[in-house]
């Protein structure tokens, strides 16, 4: 009688410790049609998602709380996110043609462990620069440019153009690849004085400017520039490629392009959708 409580005992303690060790992956859904913001308890460092019909996008420029989420149709994939605190969280991802959620609050107990943990770890200085280390350093410029020349080399017009004050600036093609996106623009100086360029930004737009309340705007920053000009002489025009996140645009959703001039006021703005 004893023994067999004492197994018993055993049991319960081992079935416990597997429930505490066990870790459950939520699932989230998206669609093409809406986006899916996801609120984390610290900013997003480093996002990146297993499947590229699944676009995660966050503000890479400055840390913020959230990141949004699209999809298209295909197989389920995963989203991994480490935020500025090297938090771990992971999500199973889904297509869905009708999405019940559309916002997520991740609290910290989510957390499937912290990227600094482990046997041997060490406190790197605060002025490491691999403490900060980012999809960017995943970079391979070497087929980023091949990819870019081969683009130059054999443009096809959207016929996506606007102009002000003799500056024009047109997206010329796009093309997806693996996790990226790549985009050839060209800017056209018809005027009689040289353009310098200060930005060019590019953001995803939801919803309308004039009603505030519905209205998003999300930057999207550039992890690769290919021949991208600081000056463009009056009478001439230059091509270039920009390589951004791989995102996905939804039903009422639009890019929209802004040229700053230095030291002039000529800033030109295209919205267009790909």
């Amino acid at each position: 009688m004893k023994n067999s409580i004492a197994l018993i005992c055993i049991l319960c303690v081992l079935t416990f410790s597997n429930a505490q060790n066990s870790v459950v992956i939520d699932t989230i859904f998206a669609n093409d049609q809406k986006t899916v913001s996801l609120f984390f308890p610290h900013p997003i460092r480093q996002g990146i998602t297993g499947s590229t019909k699944y676009a995660f996008s966050y503000n890479r420029d400055k840390e913020q709380y959230f990141g949004l989420l699209q999809a298209i149709p295909g197989e389920e994939s995963n989203l991994l996110v480490v935020t500025s605190n090297g938090e771990v969280y992971s999500y199973l991802l889904r297509y869905a043609q009708n999405l019940d959620k559309l916002n997520y609050f991740i609290t910290a107990s989510e957390s499937i462990g912290n990227e600094k943990s482990g046997v041997g770890h060490k406190q790197k200085p605060k002025n490491d620069l691999a403490s900060h280390k980012t999809l960017q350093d995943t970079i391979k410029p070497t087929d980023y440019s091949k990819l870019s020349s081969q683009m130059l080399r054999s443009p096809i017009s959207l016929n996506q153009l606007k102009n002000k004050k003799g500056i024009s600036i047109r997206m010329i093609k796009s093309f997806f690849y693996e996790h990226e996106v790549f985009i050839l623009f060209e800017i056209t100086n018809n005027s009689h004085i040289d353009f310098e360029i200060n930005t060019l930004n590019l953001f995803k737009v939801n919803g309308n400017k004039r009603r505030k309340a519905s209205y998003q705007e999300l930057p999207l920053s550039p992890i690769y520039q290919f021949k991208m000009p600081k000056v463009v002489l009056k009478g001439q025009s230059v091509q270039f490629v920009c390589v951004y996140p791989k995102f996905t645009l939804g039903t009422n959703e639009k890019l929209r392009v802004k040229l700053d001039e230095l030291n002039g006021a000529r800033d030109v703005v295209l919205r267009l959708r790909m």
